[in-house]
């Protein structure tokens, strides 16, 4: 049935199609790295708040290989290190720091942080277009699926279904397959952007955590 449709229709259906494969591409990609990070978030903080030393967690963090916060805390470990100045020592495992250097500190945990949510949202953006623009296309398609039906009931005189029940159905295909492309798209988007703002969340927690722990140690020498 779909052969016989209009080039136009058939380039319209083609195109829902591949925009609907690669919204599943995403969504499978999404849904299992977020389940990941999520998993992994929760271990990586477990172990943070057991050890006495942040060079041992340090030490630990390829176990947490894919958890946005164990990346926020590398990267605010390295730059800690590079601020200190009298060696490792005291209950945290981290050394005098100079003067000032907490807002190094602090621009180095927002930028780990945007680092990371713009790993989330990767892609993210191609859902929401789908879900946006793909019942216009399926629309156009069945636009131009009825204006073809009404151009054949010109030229022949005649509104059976057999002049016009070929198009008419191309038509509502359309429609279908733009709705079937554009529901899941818009479903998927809003999970995985839930998803995103929880760990948003738990790297904000961890980054003021984190710069607490610091200004605690230093403030006590």
């Amino acid at each position: 049935m779909i052969t016989e449709a209009d080039i136009v229709v058939q380039a319209v259906l083609l195109v829902l199609v591949g925009m609907s494969i690669g919204c599943w591409v995403i969504i499978f990609n999404k849904v299992g790295r977020l389940r990941r990070a999520v998993r992994l978030d929760a271990a990586f903080l477990d172990t943070f708040w057991k050890s006495q030393r942040l060079d041992q967690v340090f030490d630990r963090l390829d176990r947490f290989t894919g958890s946005p916060v164990a990346a926020v805390f590398r990267a605010a470990y390295v730059e800690l290190s590079r601020l200190t100045r009298d060696g490792e020592d005291g209950s945290r495992g981290v050394g005098s720091i100079a003067l000032g250097a907490e807002e190094n500190l602090e621009r180095t945990l927002r930028r780990a942080m945007s680092i990371e949510r713009t790993a989330l949202e990767r892609m993210t953006p191609f859902l929401a277009t789908t879900g946006s623009t793909a019942p216009f296309i399926g629309l156009f398609g069945t636009v131009w699926g009825i204006l073809r039906a009404f151009q054949k009931i010109d030229a022949t005189g005649q509104a059976t279904v057999a002049t016009v029940g070929g198009d008419i159905s191309h038509a509502l295909i359309a429609t279908a397959v733009g709705l079937l492309a554009a529901i899941p798209a818009v479903m998927a988007y809003n999970y995985v952007n839930s998803r995103i703002r929880v760990l948003s969340t738990d790297m904000e927690n961890f980054s003021s955590d984190f710069l607490n722990i610091v200004k605690r140690h230093f403030q006590a020498r």
